[in-house]
């Protein structure tokens, strides 16, 4: 499959030539960034409100899904790149699905911040996994977590995939739309999120996915 943009030929001095110009869509990632540091780090929020339901309750610990939850990072860069070089079009959805759905996130957590207290005090095993997660820990915060952006995240790029070029297989699709829902059920196990949290997702994805579907 030929390339729609040639990344030989890129300079930040092109971007504005018809090939690369899509391609300052992903300044809204610095923006995006520096808000939610501001809001992670230097927030004057004192309290926030614990998510929490009977369900979460009955969810275990199961570090094992350290490698869904992980493996997020490389299944949304890896998007960004797939359709940046190969599909501009769907680079174009998935930047608005993006820009939509987590700029509506960010609202939320400034209007109504929420925090979860679900992480073990100690894990009941010790190996590699219960030692990088303890870690993890250690800088990932607790706020700002409902809805959630991994859940968001792992939709845009499912959604995405769906009308992608050279994806819109249904071997492709079966595949995306398992990683997506892998990557969201591992938030749970993870006790990084509630199951409200996905459940608070899924409007906010269904607006970004309404707003960015291909024209007819």
């Amino acid at each position: 499959m030929m390339p729609e943009m040639n990344l030989r030929r890129f300079r930040f001095s092109r971007l504005n030539d018809p090939e690369f110009c899509h391609l300052k869509l992903l300044t809204y990632w610095l923006a995006f960034g520096l808000v939610f540091l501001v809001l992670e780090r230097f927030s004057p929020v004192t309290e926030y409100d614990p998510v929490f339901c009977a369900l979460d309750a009955h969810i275990p610990f199961l570090e094992i899904f350290l490698i869904p939850y992980l493996f997020w990072f490389v299944y949304l860069i890896g998007m960004h790149v797939y359709t940046a070089i190969y599909d501009v079009a769907a680079f174009r959805r998935l930047m608005r699905f993006i820009m939509i759905s987590y700029t509506v996130a960010v609202v939320i957590y400034i209007l109504f911040p929420t925090c979860q207290e679900l992480r073990p005090a100690e894990f009941a095993r010790d190996n590699v996994l219960t030692r990088f997660i303890a870690w993890f820990y250690t800088f990932d915060t607790h706020t700002n977590v409902c809805p959630s952006l991994h859940v968001i995240g792992s939709a845009a790029v499912a959604c995405t995939a769906w009308n992608t070029r050279g994806l819109n297989t249904l071997g492709w699709r079966l595949a995306f739309w398992t990683a997506a829902v892998l990557i969201s059920v591992s938030t749970v196990f993870m006790r990084q999120h509630s199951v409200l949290d996905i459940l608070a997702a899924i409007p906010v994805c269904l607006l970004a996915g309404l707003c960015s579907r291909p024209k007819e």
